[in-house]
């Protein structure tokens, strides 16, 4: 048991230097991982799924995606994973980690690079490098649809408008026999430049047992 136990610690260890976390958080963390598989070493979709809190978000589908998303764990190829382990839980929970206070301007800005990377890949569902106009209209539409005076064609026009609104101010005028690709990266990060997403985007990760996983501001 002993042995097991340094091992645990020095995985426990290792995550803290790779994701930034204190090894009090890793371990709350591995509390909430294994009831969440149930006592299980891989977590899949259907173990996400069954988070009540999660269940009433619009994108849950796309946050779901987003722990199987290969992209967001490191890894060089493209698609997804049908299950993950609990370091790879962890990576991925890392991108909601709020910045350390007094830190560099070099290291916020790819804080805040990392941060913008993970929202690009959540509207970037088919993997090809660009957020086109069905993407983004279907992540607005889920987000407009907890609204129940708005229906489906009221949703559909705001989403067209707001991307062609994008549209416009990342590639100017088009004309009348134009196709609009798409949002790239490079364009994202204009976009949201007056946003400080590093600050915004985050779970204040206090103590956790494991039933929830508090959040705070």
């Amino acid at each position: 048991m002993g042995a097991s136990q340094s091992g645990r610690l020095h995985m426990f260890q290792d995550l803290a230097d790779k994701t930034g976390f204190s090894i009090e958080q890793i371990n709350n963390l591995h509390i909430r991982f294994m009831y969440l598989t149930q006592g299980e070493d891989t977590l899949r979709r259907e173990h996400l799924e069954n988070i009540s809190n999660l269940a009433l978000n619009p994108i849950r589908r796309q946050i779901v995606e987003a722990f199987f998303d290969k992209r967001n764990l490191g890894e060089k190829e493209k698609g997804c994973l049908q299950e993950i382990g609990f370091e790879e839980f962890v990576t991925v929970l890392s991108f909601f980690r709020p910045p350390k206070p007094r830190i560099a301007d070099e290291e916020m800005k790819n804080i805040k690079k990392e941060k913008l990377r993970f929202l690009f890949n959540m509207h970037d569902t088919d993997n090809d490098g660009v957020i086109t106009l069905d993407e983004y209209r279907h992540v607005v539409e889920e987000l407009l649809s907890s609204y129940e005076t708005i229906g489906a064609e009221t949703a559909k026009a705001i989403s067209d408008a707001a991307m062609l609104e994008v549209a416009s101010v990342t590639v100017g005028q088009m004309g009348p026999d134009e196709f609009y690709e798409g949002i790239t990266f490079e364009q994202f990060m204009q976009i949201l430049k007056n946003v400080e997403i590093e600050t915004k985007m985050n779970i204040h990760f206090r103590k956790m047992d494991k039933r929830t996983m508090q959040c705070g501001k």
